[in-house]
């Protein structure tokens, strides 16, 4: 038997919330209201509604669902770091064009209109402020687009083991590296200007602490 969608779990007054997102924007503040969540679980987006938390994954998730109800496909791309916490953002598309959503604990790596040519182009615009609390640029590569309709069937707008199954299928999706070594090798840190501003209105307890 098929789970209840999504609309049917929710009260009267978060429905009327959801009704209201009517837009990326939108979609990015509600996700900017909600306290970021330092646990390492993956839930559905139900399950994160209740919980009023999210992390990137969680963010993600349901910025996707959010997407969908606007008639966006629902899809994500996860950002691959060295040193990092990965990143996961909700794409969507206007005509040609690529832009995304996300729930992020620095304040960079959120909104991005829909004005890239394809998912790369999406993705570096995320380097200059993707930098961990050391300062280093850590951003290296990304999964290919990643479509959530196939994975209706495990119900993960709903239930907690579907969304862990996406968050499985996400770490095996084929990847695209960013960087030669040598590359690598000529990142500048990040300023200091740019890490006050990326870290603004962050949450230590989620924060990765990297190694020297």
């Amino acid at each position: 038997m098929p789970h209840p969608p999504f609309e049917d779990l929710l009260d009267a007054e978060t429905r009327k919330t959801f009704n209201g997102l009517t837009s990326p924007d939108k979609i990015q503040a509600f996700l900017d209201e909600i306290p970021y969540r330092p646990e390492e679980e993956y839930l559905s987006p139900i399950s994160t509604i209740r919980d009023g938390r999210a992390h990137c994954f969680d963010g993600g998730l349901l910025g996707a669902l959010a997407l969908r109800r606007l008639g966006y496909p629902p899809v994500i791309i996860d950002l691959i770091p060295w040193n990092d916490d990965d990143h996961v953002l909700a794409v969507y598309k206007i005509g040609r064009w690529y832009g995304a959503v996300a729930k992020s604990n620095y304040s960079g790596l959120r909104l991005r209109e829909a004005v890239y040519r394809d998912p790369r182009e999406l993705v570096m615009s995320y380097f200059e402020q993707f930098f961990n609390t050391l300062g280093q640029k850590t951003l290296r590569g990304y999964t290919h687009p990643i479509r959530l309709l196939p994975y209706d069937r495990w119900n993960w707008e709903t239930e907690d083991a579907g969304a862990w199954k996406v968050y499985q299928r996400m770490l095996a999706a084929p990847k695209v590296k960013l960087f030669s070594e040598d590359q690598i090798g000529s990142f500048a840190m990040a300023d200091e200007r740019s890490m006050q501003a990326g870290l603004i209105g962050s949450r230590s307890e989620g924060l990765y602490q990297p190694h020297d």
